[in-house]
């Protein structure tokens, strides 16, 4: 795990060691079933909806962030959240109709509707443990 200087408070009450050390940024993501989709929350406040990018290559979908260059960084105090980029990759079967995803970002949380193909959805199967 990487340090990075500026996510971490200086000269704290524990001498130099920094209060937290940062990993790498993520973008966190719910996802709950419709009747007829999953949809995808992608909570990101503070982002500009016009830099982020998603892609569907094969059955795997990617939703990315990039800050827009010049963007401001402040000498940080604390920092627990990051406004910077990030690159989140997910599986998507053969019951979703790639053709008619949509995304929509609103109120800090970018909304990604993945549409089921009508016959295709999974069957449940329980798997019984020996």
């Amino acid at each position: 795990m990487n340090y990075n200087q500026s996510c971490a408070a200086k000269g704290n009450a524990y001498g130099n060691r920094p209060l937290f050390i940062r990993s790498m940024q993520r973008a966190a993501v719910n996802i709950y079933k419709t009747d007829n989709s999953y949809e995808m929350l992608v909570f990101a406040p503070g982002r500009i909806k016009e830099h982020f990018h998603l892609d569907v290559n094969g059955n795997e979908l990617t939703v990315s962030y990039t800050p827009p260059e010049g963007f401001p960084r402040p000498e940080w105090v604390l920092r627990e959240y990051s406004r910077g980029g990030f690159k989140r990759s997910f599986t998507l079967n053969e019951s979703i109709d790639t053709k008619n995803i949509t995304a929509k970002y609103a109120d800090g949380v970018l909304q990604v509707s993945l549409p089921v193909i009508a016959g295709k959805e999974n069957v449940k199967k329980e798997i019984v443990i020996s």
